[in-house]
C-alpha cells in the first residue's frame, strides 16, 4: 500500500547505485571472449580434421578460458542491468566480485587439471608430437599476449594507487573481476612459454621428460595465483573490511572531540573505491547525528552511512 509522504524527503535520499561501473573493462572482456572463441574452434575443428592430439587438447584447453571469460564478461552486463534495481541495497557491484570468485575457482580447476595430466605424463610417458604440439603453444602464446594487451587497455586492470589518499593499500581500487580474467589470460600465457621451452628441449635435445615437469610448474603457478584470487573477492564477499585503516580513519573522525566515542561501528565495501559504514556513537554530550556525519565528509569513499547516537547513561563519563 503506497502512503502518501508527508515531509520533503529529497535531502535524506540518494541513489542505490554506488559503483558506476566499468563499461570498457565489459567491451575488452568480451573482445578477448570473441577471439579467444575463435581460436578455440579453429584448433578444434583444427585437430580432429588432422588428427592432431596437441591441437584438440589445445582447443579444449581454450574452452575452459572461454567459459571464464564469459563469466567475467556477463557478471559486468548484470551488474549493469540492474545498476538501478532498489531491491539491491547497496548497488549491484558484488555481482562482478562474484564472477570474480567464480572465475578463480575455474582456475583452481584448471591447475588441478594441470597436476593430474603431469603426473600421469611422468608416471607414464607417451610420444609426443613436438614440432606440432610446439606450432599450437607458440600460437596460443600470440593469442594470450594479444588478449592481455587488450584487457590491459586503461590502466585500469589492477591499480592499487588510492586516488582519494585514503592510504587504504591493501585495498587499491581495481576492478576484481578484470583482474580475475587478466589472470586468465596471464595464466594461459605463461603455461604456453613454459610449454615452449619444454617442446623445444625435446624436439632439438630429446628430453621429453621435461614436459610433464613444466606442467608441474606451470600449475604451481596458476594454483597460488587462483589462490591469491579467491582470497581477495572472498574477502569483500564476506566484508571483511574491519581491519582496513579506513576503520582507523573512522574513529579518528569521529572521536577527534574527546568526548564522542564509537561503540559499534561496521563498514563495508559497496564498490571499487565506495564504502559504506553504520555506526553507534555513545557521548556525554551528544551532537546531532548530522554533526558526526559532517566530521566524516572528508573521507570520500564513504558514499553511505547512518550514524545513531546515544547519551552516555552512567555517571563516570567525563
Amino acid at each position: 500500500m503506497n502512503v502518501m509522504a508527508i515531509h520533503d524527503l529529497t535531502l535524506f535520499r540518494h541513489d542505490h547505485a554506488y559503483d558506476p561501473g566499468n563499461r570498457g573493462a565489459e567491451t575488452r572482456t568480451w573482445i578477448v571472449v570473441g577471439i579467444t572463441a575463435v581460436v578455440m574452434v579453429a584448433e578444434i575443428v583444427a585437430g580432429m580434421m588432422t588428427g592432431s592430439m596437441a591441437l584438440l587438447a589445445d582447443g579444449w584447453h581454450m574452452a575452459t578460458h572461454v567459459i571464464a571469460l564469459s563469466i567475467a564478461g556477463g557478471a559486468y552486463l548484470l551488474a549493469r542491468h540492474w545498476s538501478t534495481d532498489q531491491r539491491f541495497a547497496f548497488g549491484t557491484w558484488k555481482i562482478e566480485v562474484l564472477g570474480a570468485f567464480s572465475s578463480a575457482l575455474l582456475l583452481g580447476v584448471v591447475a588441478i587439471g594441470m597436476i593430474v595430466e603431469s603426473v600421469r605424463h611422468l608416471v607414464a610417458p607417451e610420444a609426443i608430437a613436438f614440432a606440432p604440439a610446439l606450432a599450437v603453444a607458440c600460437l596460443g602464446l600470440v593469442v594470450n599476449l594479444a588478449s592481455a594487451a587488450v584487457l590491459g587497455m586503461g590502466h585500469d586492470h589492477d591499480h592499487d594507487h588510492d586516488h582519494d589518499h585514503d592510504h587504504d593499500r591493501d585495498h587499491g581500487h581495481h576492478d576484481i573481476n578484470l583482474r580475475s580474467a587478466y589472470v586468465h589470460v596471464l595464466a594461459d600465457a605463461f603455461t604456453s612459454v613454459l610449454a615452449i621451452v619444454a617442446l623445444g628441449a625435446g624436439l632439438w635435445f630429446a628430453i621429453g621428460w621435461l614436459d610433464p615437469v613444466m606442467g608441474l610448474i606451470g600449475a604451481g603457478v596458476v594454483g597460488w595465483w587462483s589462490k591469491g584470487l579467491i582470497a581477495q573477492s572472498a574477502r569483500v564477499l564476506l566484508d571483511r573490511e574491519m581491519d582496513a585503516p579506513l576503520v582507523a580513519r573512522i574513529r579518528g573522525a569521529i572521536e577527534i572531540d574527546g568526548d564522542a566515542e564509537i561503540a559499534d561501528l561496521h563498514v563495508w565495501r559497496v564498490g571499487r573505491a565506495s564504502h559504506a559504514a553504520v555506526l553507534t556513537v555513545v557521548a556525554h554530550r551528544p551532537l546531532d547525528p548530522g554533526a558526526y556525519r559532517e566530521r566524516l565528509a572528508g573521507i570520500p569513499t564513504l558514499m553511505h552511512v547512518s550514524v545513531e547516537v546515544n547519551r552516555c547513561p552512567h555517571g563516570h563519563c567525563p
